[in-house]
């Protein structure tokens, strides 16, 4: 699900020490509003478990058939003043439901320095290859082209294109604790630097989560990430450059009888190791709707 990302994110020399992976998170303030007007509505019983909605951690669910789900996420350091916000559509393949396409897209500033603006779009491509969510064990690779349309030059931007994998796995290890568990890398054959400098950069990442599952619409999360980046410091020259954050954090649902989910959530960030001293905030928000119904397949 929603990774994103999820996934990945900003991209600069000061984005790529922070962003990488943290698919962070936002949109609140307007979704807020949107979703008080929508509680109107009566929700439907019995409630329907969360289960698809981590931050930083990819799960290893795949959308249900006919379900679309569409994820904002807003991550602000208030130590740097650095903030992502990304928005993920997630559609499952119709009539094969093992295969689920979505896209990412982001907008981040990534120095007090530099000017705000949209950074690379990731189409991602994901296949349920062991279980689902309704199984104890589940499998879900997730492949990722990168399209270069942030801007190198204001750090929005990897500056080339460039491929990403990550492989999650969940499993329900008590009744009432589900983990997540990710390894991820990404390549960019040409990236480039603020200065217009062209190197080959490789970044890997690790994610860990752990979910108590309070109530059916209330869990508390406890998700650790780490990223190693090669970033670009000169023509064909590089330097490494590492993040581990810890986010803890909390998630609740909305349910309706039209199927509709929304599923708030905030989480707190705390820098550990080389991002000792990052401190921030990171905002989720979520809307998962049945969008079409399939009949099932006579043997």
């Amino acid at each position: 699900m929603v990774y994103i990302m999820r996934l990945i994110k900003a991209h600069s020399r000061s984005a790529e020490k922070r962003c990488l992976a943290k698919t962070s998170l936002l949109l609140l303030p307007a979704f807020i509003v949107l979703t008080k007007s929508i509680c109107g509505q009566t929700p439907a019983p019995p409630a329907v478990p969360i289960q698809d909605n981590s931050f930083l951690v990819e799960e290893a669910y795949n959308q249900e058939t006919g379900v679309v789900q569409h994820i904002n996420t807003f991550t602000r350091l208030w130590s740097s003043n650095e903030w992502v916000w990304t928005f993920t559509q997630e559609w499952p393949v119709p009539n094969h439901s093992k295969h689920q396409l979505s896209y990412t897209i982001t907008e981040t500033k990534p120095d007090p320095s530099l000017q705000a603006g949209f950074g690379d779009v990731l189409f991602n491509y994901r296949y349920q290859l062991v279980g689902s969510g309704e199984t104890r064990v589940a499998f879900a690779p997730r492949l990722t082209a990168i399209a270069p349309t942030g801007s190198s030059s204001q750090g929005t931007g990897y500056g080339g294109a460039g491929v990403q994998t990550n492989l999650p796995v969940s499993i329900v290890v008590l009744p009432r604790l589900v983990a997540h568990t990710n390894a991820g890398a990404t390549w960019i054959p040409s990236a480039r630097d603020t200065s217009g400098h062209t190197a080959a950069s490789w970044n890997y990442s690790a994610g860990q989560s752990l979910v108590w599952l309070a109530h059916q619409r209330f869990n508390a999360l406890l998700e650790a990430q780490w990223t190693s980046s090669q970033v670009v410091s000169g023509t064909h020259s590089t330097v490494a450059a590492e993040t581990l954050w810890f986010v803890p954090g909390v998630r609740w649902s909305h349910n309706f009888k039209s199927g509709l989910q929304i599923v708030p959530g905030v989480g707190f960030v705390v820098g550990a190791g080389p991002s000792q001293g990052d401190h921030g905030v990171f905002l989720y928000l979520s809307f998962e709707h049945p969008l079409w119904h399939e009949k099932k397949l006579k043997r």
